[in-house]
C-alpha cells in the first residue's frame, strides 16, 4: 500500500472534530479582530458588539436544543467544566448519587473524590460487555436508594453505545437527572423541550464545530436547586459583593471566551444548515462500512454494539499481537491516519468491555469524512494486520 503524500486522514472526531470549516474560521476572527471587548463590562460600542455575539450564540444554543428560554443556557470552558458545575452544584453532603460503568472520568472522578471526602454515597450500576446501560438495574438502585443525582451519558466516548434517554427519565423517580451530552451534542437530534432531562452537559468542540474552550450546561426548568461552581465579577450589579441570583450571571464568573463562542455560534449554524438527522444518516453509513469491513479481518476484535443504529460514528478494536499505541502508530506513521489508543479518558467503561489495562484503538468519524476516509483506512489496518 502506498500513502498519499500531504493527505491527512482525521479519525478522531470524538476527541475534537477537525478540520474546522471556515464559516467558523472567519466568525471566530472577525470577533478577534473587530469587537474583541468584554461583554457587559462596559457601555463603549465594542463592549455592546461583544455583548451581542455571546447573546446570539446563547440564543443559537437554545434553539438547538429546544429550549424555551436562553437565560437557562450557561457557558463553561467545556463540558467537563459543565459537568463538575452540575455535580458539586447539586448534590449536599450525605446524598445519595447513581451513575453507570461506562462514565467518562469526567464524571467519575469529580464523584469518586466526593465519595472519598465521605460527602456522597455513590452507587455505580454495571453495564453490559457492549456497553449498554442496565436501565431495570437503575431502576432498581432509584427505587432503593431516592438518589439526589442520577448520572447518564447519551453515548460512550469509548464504545459509541446510545442510552435510550425516554426510558432513563421514566425510571429516574425523585432524582435529578444529569445527561453527559459530550458525543452526542450536533450529531444525534437532541430536543431537550420533550425529555425530561433536569441538566445537559455539552461541549461545543466536537460534533457542533466550534472551538476549543467552548461548552455549556443547559438547566432544563430554570430552577434547580444548582450552587454556582465559583463566583466573581459577572458586569451586573456591581455595587454588591455578592454573587448575583439570576441566571446566567449566577453562574458566569470572568470574563467569557467571546470569539470562541462566536465560533460556535457560526459552527452550529454548519450543522443546522447541513441538519443533524442528515449528518446522522452520513455517520450511519461510514460507521456501517467500517464495522462490515472489519468485522471481516482476522485478528481484529472490535468492542461496542457493532451496530450502526444502536452507537454514534465511533468504533473500538483490538487487534492480536499488536498493543493500540503500535496500531495507532502506524497509521499515524505510515498512513497518515488519525486515531486515538489506549483508555479514552475512561478506564471504567474499558472495564466493562473488557479492554482494560490496554484499551482500545478507536476511530471516530465525522460529518467531514468520506467513504473514501473509511475505505483508506480499512485498508491500512488491513496492510498493519498483515505486515
Amino acid at each position: 500500500m502506498t500513502r498519499s503524500p500531504g493527505k491527512i486522514i482525521y479519525l478522531d472526531h470524538a476527541a475534537t472534530s477537525f478540520p474546522k470549516t471556515e464559516k467558523v474560521k472567519e466568525a471566530v476572527l472577525e470577533h478577534f479582530i473587530k469587537y474583541s471587548a468584554s461583554p457587559g463590562r462596559s457601555g463603549h460600542s465594542l463592549s455592546l458588539a461583544a455583548s451581542r455575539a455571546l447573546f446570539e450564540a446563547r440564543e443559537a444554543i437554545a434553539a438547538f436544543f429546544h429550549v424555551d428560554d436562553s437565560r437557562k443556557v450557561i457557558f463553561t470552558r467545556n463540558v467537563t467544566e459543565s459537568l463538575n458545575l452540575a455535580i458539586h452544584g447539586m448534590v449536599r453532603e450525605g446524598d445519595r448519587v447513581i451513575t453507570t460503568s461506562m462514565e467518562h472520568n469526567s464524571v467519575m472522578r469529580p464523584l469518586r473524590y466526593l465519595e472519598e471526602r465521605g460527602l456522597i454515597q455513590l452507587t455505580v450500576v454495571p453495564s453490559s460487555p457492549e456497553g449498554f446501560a442496565d436501565i431495570p438495574g437503575l431502576a432498581r438502585a432509584v427505587q432503593a436508594q431516592n438518589p439526589r443525582l442520577l448520572v447518564v451519558n447519551h453515548a460512550s466516548n469509548v464504545t459509541g453505545t446510545l442510552v435510550d434517554l425516554e426510558r432513563i427519565a421514566g425510571i429516574k423517580g425523585s432524582a435529578c437527572l444529569l445527561v453527559d451530552g459530550a458525543q452526542t451534542a450536533g450529531s444525534i437530534p437532541i430536543h431537550l423541550d420533550s425529555l425530561d432531562v433536569d441538566l445537559f452537559a455539552f461541549t461545543g468542540h466536537k460534533a457542533l464545530q466550534g472551538p476549543q474552550g467552548t461548552g455549556g450546561l443547559i438547566l432544563k426548568t430554570g430552577e434547580e436547586p444548582l450552587l454556582p461552581l465559583m463566583q466573581g465579577g459577572t458586569g451586573s450589579h456591581s455595587e454588591f459583593e455578592q454573587q448575583p441570583d439570576f441566571l446566567p450571571d449566577r453562574f458566569e464568573s470572568g470574563t467569557p471566551n467571546g470569539c470562541g463562542f462566536a465560533g460556535l455560534a457560526a459552527g452550529i449554524g454548519v450543522v443546522e444548515e447541513r441538519g443533524v438527522p442528515a449528518i446522522r444518516e452520513h455517520e450511519k453509513t461510514l460507521t456501517k462500512r467500517l464495522l462490515e469491513a472489519l468485522l471481516t479481518m482476522d485478528r481484529v476484535h472490535i468492542l461496542g454494539p457493532r451496530d450502526p443504529d444502536k452507537q454514534t460514528a465511533v468504533v473500538s478494536l483490538q487487534v492480536d499481537r499488536m498493543s493500540p499505541s503500535e496500531v495507532g502508530f502506524q497509521l499515524d506513521r505510515e498512513f497518515d491516519i488519525c486515531v486515538r489508543t489506549g483508555l479514552h479518558c475512561a478506564p471504567a467503561a474499558h472495564r466493562t468491555i473488557g479492554s482494560f489495562p490496554q484499551g482500545t484503538v478507536r476511530l471516530s468519524l465525522g460529518m467531514t469524512n468520506s467513504m473514501d476516509d473509511v475505505d483508506a483506512a480499512i485498508e491500512a489496518l488491513q496492510w498493519i494486520i498483515s505486515r
